[in-house]
């Protein structure tokens, strides 16, 4: 108790907290995007279930990776080398998760471009995305790749583990709250869908250049998103003002 109390009154202790919060948050809108998405494809009384059910498995996932920090900051240790790069667990986590990454963002961008998919090809894929279960089981590997590099970012920041629980609890809070209107917004939204996709392509390239030891900065990543994002604003906003606009008398007098 003595310790929590010497935290509360400690301003390092709070601008430590404040800034692991607001990077907890942006880690965690990747995994909110994939979440989203891949609700999207199931049917209307299912979605927020589901939506709820990753964000809360990402937390326990968050917390359980907090109570063994040891373990992960060893998965940073070098575990083999090949091709002259040293490799950790955490690489190998990182490259799988992209790959899935790059995968999944590829097969919904077909699926969303395909014109005229077959009756028993659709038929399938409904099957699966129906499947409550199946959506569980791939936002659950997502959130160990996510929640694996948000715990790390932690523990690169603080030696405090009460801090990183508050900011992880706090981050993923906000990214319960955000669930439903992010979810709805992109699914209103069909080139909000092809651009969130897009984004998920990105991560998960940047996730498998981390993992063979190719660091992108993040910074650059999110301005590239942020960019991209406000020029799609800027496209519904035009849409929106041009759906308005009375239609042109081009009655000849």
């Amino acid at each position: 108790m003595d310790g929590i109390a010497q935290l509360l009154t400690d301003p390092a202790a709070w601008a430590a907290l404040i800034t692991l919060v607001v990077m907890e948050v942006v880690l965690g809108i990747d995994n909110l995007v994939f979440i989203s998405i891949l609700s999207n494809k199931l049917p209307e009384a299912s979605r927020q279930k589901v939506r709820r059910l990753g964000i809360g498995l990402a937390l326990i996932m968050r917390l359980a990776l907090l109570s063994t920090i040891a373990w992960i900051v060893g998965l940073v240790q070098p575990a083999f080398t090949a091709f002259g790069h040293a490799f950790s667990w955490k690489d190998l986590i990182l490259i799988a998760g992209g790959l899935f990454l790059v995968w999944k963002a590829t097969k919904e961008i077909h699926h969303s471009t395909d014109p005229a998919p077959s009756h028993d090809l659709l038929d399938k894929k409904d099957v699966v995305i129906n499947s409550v279960g199946a959506a569980v089981v791939q936002i659950v590997l997502l959130d160990i790749v996510f929640s694996v590099d948000s715990i790390l970012t932690a523990v690169g920041m603080t030696e405090h583990l009460a801090i990183m629980v508050v900011a992880v609890v706090v981050a993923v809070g906000v990214m319960l709250v955000a669930a439903d209107p992010l979810g709805d917004f992109i699914n209103k939204n069909p080139s909000v869908v092809m651009l969130a996709l897009g984004f998920l392509l990105m991560i998960g390239m940047v996730l498998i250049a981390d993992g063979f030891g190719m660091h992108v900065p993040k910074g650059y990543i999110y301005a590239a998103m942020g960019f991209s994002a406000g020029v799609e604003a800027l496209n519904m906003f035009a849409r929106s003002r041009a759906a308005k606009k009375p239609p042109e008398d081009k009655t000849l007098h």
